[in-house]
């Protein structure tokens, strides 16, 4: 019952909010809506980039980006809600960071991947939202066509692009090999109802059962359920441990690192904002730079008014391993040592310490 008072409190201050927004608009003002997935070290870096590289836009376009942030608590009902007060608030377009905001939104836009079917290049920016709902950019969705958002990474659809972290699995893969060659056994740690854990999962799966590793996998959807995870996984006396851009395992990490630390497992993981929570690798994309990129299309879109459907999605180079070396101290690693094997397999390697947020 205080769970549920404590939604419905959230949602009215919500619904109060936004009741009072976009009455007085200004003229060459862009009324953007955030919805953030949950509060993690990743997702909030995006953010962070994506309203900081509005601001410069907006000196250099002389216009000015209004900017309306919710956080969606990794809670549909909350999701839902935010992207209600959104469209309420006729928000000129909305930006949904990570998979499941992304898929909130393309249902309540009712978006329509593959559908642009008329020469919409040659429409007014206005007809075209109004006939296809508000632009949505999503930011940060490991795989948007598994998701369903769009049909192929060229061809996104009516009303809904954005900017793509894919995870190479197989480069993860590479590192951990390079480290131990000998490896036999490895843990598969995330979240089955993680759409962005999907595809890399499997790519890594087959990848170590093509080399005759044994592979034992364990979920969990809360951080009681993903401790239990990790410690089983424990008991499972692995050699290493993968998870890949899973937002669930993300927000457990700092709950979950001393266990698998003090059991010597290091943790491979598929962004750096893992390592700085405490696993033992990140590797991936520039979280900085793709929420700087994601804010260049929104700037493309209101002020250029180039055709939502006319915009690939923008995917990124990984290449990018960050090593705790607070962990691989603990674990027996030397970081010069790993930095020089595991040099031809990136074009960066990185080193950082625990804590539980990127310095701004």
């Amino acid at each position: 019952m205080k769970k549920i008072i404590a939604l419905v409190l959230v949602l009215l201050c919500f619904a109060g909010c936004f009741a009072s927004c976009g009455q007085n608009k200004k003229e060459n003002e862009f009324v953007i809506g955030i919805c953030n997935y949950a509060d993690d070290a990743s997702l909030n870096q995006i953010v962070d980039n994506i309203q900081s590289r509005l601001a410069e836009l907006g000196q250099e376009k002389n216009v000015t980006f209004t900017v309306k942030l919710q956080n969606g608590q990794a809670d549909s009902n909350v999701m839902n809600q935010i992207i209600e007060n959104f469209k309420n608030d006729k928000v000129d377009l909305m930006i949904g960071v990570a998979t499941p905001v992304a898929m909130a939104m393309q249902a309540a836009m009712r978006i329509t991947r593959g559908s642009y079917t008329r020469d919409r290049a040659a429409m007014p920016m206005q007809a075209a939202t109004e006939n296809s709902g508000i632009p949505v950019v999503f930011s940060a969705v490991s795989d948007p066509v598994s998701a369903g958002l769009v049909e192929a990474l060229d061809k996104p659809g009516e009303n809904i692009t954005g900017t793509s972290d894919f995870l190479d699995a197989t480069a993860v893969m590479n590192l951990m090999f390079a480290a131990n060659p000998e490896i036999q056994k490895v843990g598969l740690l995330y979240d089955v109802g993680q759409d962005s854990s999907k595809t890399a999962i499997e790519t890594a799966k087959s990848y170590l059962q093509s080399k005759g590793v044994t592979v034992v996998e364990k979920t969990g959807r809360t951080n009681d359920e993903l401790i239990q995870a990790a410690q089983n996984l424990v008991a499972e006396k692995l050699e290493a441990i993968f998870t890949p851009t899973d937002n669930t395992v993300m927000k457990a990490e700092l709950a979950i690192y001393e266990i698998l630390a003090d059991a010597k497992i290091p943790h491979y993981t598929g962004a750096d904002s893992f390592a700085l929570n405490g696993a033992f690798l990140g590797y991936g994309v520039d979280y900085a730079n793709l929420g700087k990129e994601t804010a260049n299309m929104v700037c493309e879109i209101l002020v250029d008014k180039k055709p939502v459907s006319s915009m690939n999605v923008r995917t990124f180079d990984n290449g990018t391993a960050t090593i705790n070396t607070e962990i691989c101290e603990k674990l027996g690693y030397n970081f010069e040592e790993l930095k020089t094997i595991f040099a031809p397999y990136c074009t960066k390697v990185q080193s950082i310490t625990t804590a539980e947020e990127f310095e701004k």
